[in-house]
């Protein structure tokens, strides 16, 4: 795995390291989303589109989940994945190089997580890298295809939890619905009180029944000019 010469190391506390690259590296998205699926410490979960482990990596760091398959799909994300694995001797993540399409559990989990491609293919300007592009537009996979995955691959009961823009939140939830989960927790991401929201937060459960939580918004920035508001000092462990 020497044969990249972009690859560096960003520690993310209590031991654990990812690996980042120009094309694969983590954004505050990647953390909102493991502290909203708080997964429990008996939970048998996976994270789909894992890129460098990053999400099944602060899973494995707050919650401690029983096992973590993390499924990635580029071969250079995957080996960064390989690399945060090992460097942070997380023997409970369980790398898996495929696509998310064609890949089913040795059992089925109790959690599902999902940071995807946030854009639908062919809108919007693509990357020049085709790494990058893969993992902005739903080239190498769709919404429909993760909950789909998530409809296999769940128990009955079981969490799919996703991030993604607030204007693909009909899709999300249209998606879910076509494959029997139903969307249980809705929570928007905004920068600031005065602003929109800029990331949406969805759990469905599969098999579960009609009710929709409306959850508070949650703020990045805190009051009278803050950078970080408490709950982002907690998410991030500042606190």
């Amino acid at each position: 795995m020497n044969k990249y010469t972009d690859l560096s190391y960003e520690s993310l506390g209590e031991g654990i390291s990812v690996c980042v690259s120009q094309e694969h590296r983590f954004g505050t998205d990647a953390f909102l989303l493991a502290d909203f699926a708080s997964p429990r410490h008996k939970d048998k979960v996976a994270d789909l589109c894992t890129g460098n482990g990053i999400v099944a990596l602060l899973m494995q760091r707050d919650s401690k989940p029983s096992e973590i398959f993390a499924v990635e799909l580029q071969e250079k994300a995957y080996d960064q994945l390989c690399l945060s694995v090992s460097a942070s001797g997380c023997d409970e993540i369980k790398p898996v190089h495929g696509d998310l399409k064609q890949w089913t559990p040795p059992y089925q989990l109790d959690v599902i997580t999902c940071n995807p491609p946030y854009k639908i293919d062919n809108t919007g300007a693509k990357n020049d890298s085709g790494a990058v592009s893969i993992a902005r537009h739903e080239i190498a996979c769709t919404m429909f295809d993760v909950c789909k995955t998530a409809k296999r691959a769940l128990k009955f009961g079981g969490r799919l939890c996703i991030c993604n823009r607030p204007e693909r939140l009909a899709d999300v939830i249209d998606a879910m619905r076509q494959n029997g989960i139903e969307p249980k927790r809705l929570r928007t991401v905004h920068k600031d009180e005065n602003s929109e929201p800029w990331l949406i937060l969805v759990e469905g459960r599969l098999g579960g029944s009609k009710f929709l939580k409306i959850e508070k918004p949650l703020f990045v920035k805190g009051k009278n000019g803050e950078s970080y508001s408490d709950e982002m000092k907690r998410i991030y462990k500042l606190i």
